[in-house]
């Protein structure tokens, strides 16, 4: 597969990134500036978001719900996004033309560690969350069945888990 030229500046990150989402079908995040490909989730990364997915819906107070690969904005960064296995959101995000949501507006961010992901990959991430201000970040490891939920950002890090 032949990827078009791309010649990133300050400010066109999130260009280069959706030019590479059309061309491969990977997902693409850009993290600290960073440019972070990886492929959709399948097997059992696929399924441990889809199981949680139902599980929270069905517990959710009315006005929000959960929602599949949508993106969250680094406020002030206009190169900066991430996009979560799994983001609780208000459900007004079905009508909003936006591409990328107000890290304020999420409730709930939940990423599931892919068996590629490293430990420090996990937690460069987790500290983005922290800096974008996103309140509650839920990290699965479905291999492992282990689990931390992330509350109370300050200052680039999580102060509860």
């Amino acid at each position: 597969m032949t990827l078009p030229a791309l010649h990133p500046r300050p400010g066109n990150l999130r260009e280069v990134a959706e030019q590479i989402e059309a061309s491969t079908g990977l997902r693409v995040e850009i993290i600290g500036g960073s440019l972070v490909m990886a492929p959709t989730p399948r097997g059992k990364r696929a399924g441990t978001i889809r199981r949680l997915r139902v599980q929270i819906e069905a517990h959710l107070p009315v006005g929000l719900a959960p929602y599949e690969v949508s993106s969250v904005a680094m406020p002030d960064d206009p190169d900066d996004y991430a996009t979560p296995d799994l983001t609780v959101l208000p459900v007004q995000w079905d009508e909003d033309d936006a591409w990328l949501a107000d890290p304020r507006d999420v409730a709930l961010a939940v990423e599931v560690i892919s068996q590629s992901e490293k430990a420090e990959d996990i937690t460069d991430k987790n500290g983005w969350y922290a800096r974008a201000g996103v309140a509650v970040l839920l990290v699965l490891d479905p291999r492992t069945g282990r689990w931390t939920l992330h509350t109370r950002p300050k200052d680039g890090e999580y102060r509860g888990s």
